[in-house]
């Protein structure tokens, strides 16, 4: 196939050049190819739909606390493993029931992790870790 716009008699040739189409065509295809296998391995996540409104009742929210020590409190009260899980059992029964977690920084893991753990089988699946804010601002170097 010559690369002149002239056939062998001397006239014009009026055919289309594919060739750059088709190279277009096949990058296309192997973007496609390589990632649509990407897509497949996303993650299934039930995200929660918020509204704008203001809601006008607080919602009721117990307060657990974790000292260094590992001792465990319920709204100032201090309290063993088993007896928080009955309390949050009870609680667990009111609709839009919270728990906020005030864990030492010095806490054990383990402990912190158990009372995560009461708190989810007692069937609460709200619950916030309550932080200070860092007002150490770091210098700079």
């Amino acid at each position: 196939m010559s690369m002149n716009n002239y056939d062998s008699s001397g006239g014009m040739v009026s055919e289309i050049n594919i060739t750059p189409m088709v190279d277009v065509m096949l990058v296309l295809l192997i973007v496609f190819i390589v990632t649509a296998p990407l897509m497949m391995n996303a993650v299934s996540v039930k995200l929660p739909k918020a509204t704008a409104e203001i809601a006008d009742s607080k919602l009721e929210a117990a307060k657990i606390s974790v000292t260094a020590e590992g001792d465990i409190y319920l709204d100032k009260v201090q309290i063993s493993q088993a007896e928080l899980e009955q309390e949050l059992v009870l609680a667990s029964t009111t609709p839009d029931y919270s728990v906020e977690i005030f864990a030492d920084e010095e806490a054990v893991y383990g402990t912190v992790a158990k009372v995560m753990a009461t708190i989810q089988r007692a069937g609460i699946a709200r619950f916030t870790f309550v932080l200070l804010p860092d007002t150490h601002k770091p210098s700079p170097s």
